[in-house]
């Protein structure tokens, strides 16, 4: 176990076992070897708990040797008290000679003052052992802290001649119309467990009434928001029950639902900006949008997007709701029997 990507590829797949429990922490892995072999590991596993290197220093059973043996963490450890003490000093007390990381944390409080903390104290520091891979794990934490906003995912579900839905303008709406099958919805729930907000619009809370939970797979439920500057949507909606907190962006002059937090825009000129504004300033690092194609399109054209999911079904319409306007090339393809997933990348 000599080989510095090997013992850092372990640290990410470490790191990605928090995914879902940590934010608005980062997923941190750590591996701690001597004599080329693991003594210890360990992961960031719940928001507030031990970090990562808490864990493996303390998963070692002969802490002497500690002091002949290399620490491996894909990301740079942290040198401020925050829920916990600066792992810094704990390496630094614990006599760990080397220590190898994957990338600088971009964090204000941290940003190279843990690796220049330990470098003081003797330690030999290496930087940028799979540095994108480490960049790639924790997309969601660094764009929050270097763009100040959340990572925004945009989410559609398409047929196959490019349309979002049937035509329900008129009263009543009718039902919503399934594009895609059972394992394409566990697949969306799933993306939903990782992420910390989803957004839909207006016109989808009245036509589809949805949840906006986690029905089909297990995680923190993510954060629900709806705008209703003209007070339309009615109470009896799912959005509004117990199951998840819910965001709602509307005018001052709103009378608040029990247990719904309010943003207040009646003023505001552009309602997207205000509410990247609130998840920033809230600590909400990523953002699901899975409005109706006028809301997708507005994030698109903003340039506001930094993934696209779009699930693709065999079903065709003929007509009805066309699907944003999206010129670009897919970077990953995933298939789920006769339903297809591309995901597309803002580089």
């Amino acid at each position: 176990m000599n080989d510095p990507i090997k013992n850092m590829q372990r640290c990410l797949d470490l790191a990605k076992l928090g995914e879902g429990h940590v934010a608005p922490n980062p997923m941190v892995g750590a591996v701690i070897v001597h004599n080329n072999k693991i003594i210890g590991e360990g992961f960031h596993q719940k928001y507030g708990g031990p970090h990562a290197e808490v864990n493996a220093i303390n998963a070692v059973g002969d802490q002497s040797l500690l002091k002949e043996a290399t620490l491996f963490v894909n990301l740079e450890p942290c040198a401020h008290f925050g829920k916990t003490p600066p792992c810094s000093d704990l390496i630094i007390q614990k006599g760990i000679p080397r220590v190898i990381i994957g990338t600088i944390d971009p964090f204000a409080k941290v940003a190279g003052l843990g690796i220049e903390k330990m470098k003081r104290a003797g330690i030999d520091v290496e930087v940028g052992i799979l540095n994108d891979e480490c960049l790639e794990l924790n997309r969601r934490f660094f764009t929050f802290h270097q763009k100040k906003r959340p990572y925004l995912i945009l989410k559609w579900a398409q047929t196959s001649d490019g349309f979002v839905d049937i035509d329900r303008s008129k009263a009543g709406f009718g039902q919503p119309t399934w594009i895609t099958n059972e394992m394409a919805r566990i697949a969306v729930h799933k993306q939903r467990a990782s992420e910390n907000a989803i957004l839909i619009g207006t016109e989808t809370a009245l036509k589809d009434n949805p949840s906006l939970t986690l029905r089909d797979w297990y995680g923190i439920q993510p954060l629900r928001i709806v705008p209703d500057r003209n007070k339309r949507l009615p109470s009896s909606l799912k959005l509004f029950n117990n199951e998840a907190k819910t965001l709602l962006i509307a005018n001052e002059d709103y009378i608040g639902k029990p247990g719904i937090t309010l943003i207040e825009c009646s003023t505001c000129e552009n309602t997207i900006s205000t509410l990247i504004k609130y998840l920033y300033d809230n600590d909400i690092q990523s953002l699901i949008v899975e409005g109706g194609p006028t809301m997708l399109q507005s994030f698109i054209d903003q340039d506001l997007w930094d993934e696209a999911h779009v699930y693709t079904g065999q079903v065709c319409f003929g007509t009805g709701v066309k699907a944003p306007v999206f010129n670009y090339s897919p970077v990953k393809f995933d298939r789920f029997y006769n339903s297809e997933l591309r995901i597309f990348r803002n580089v």
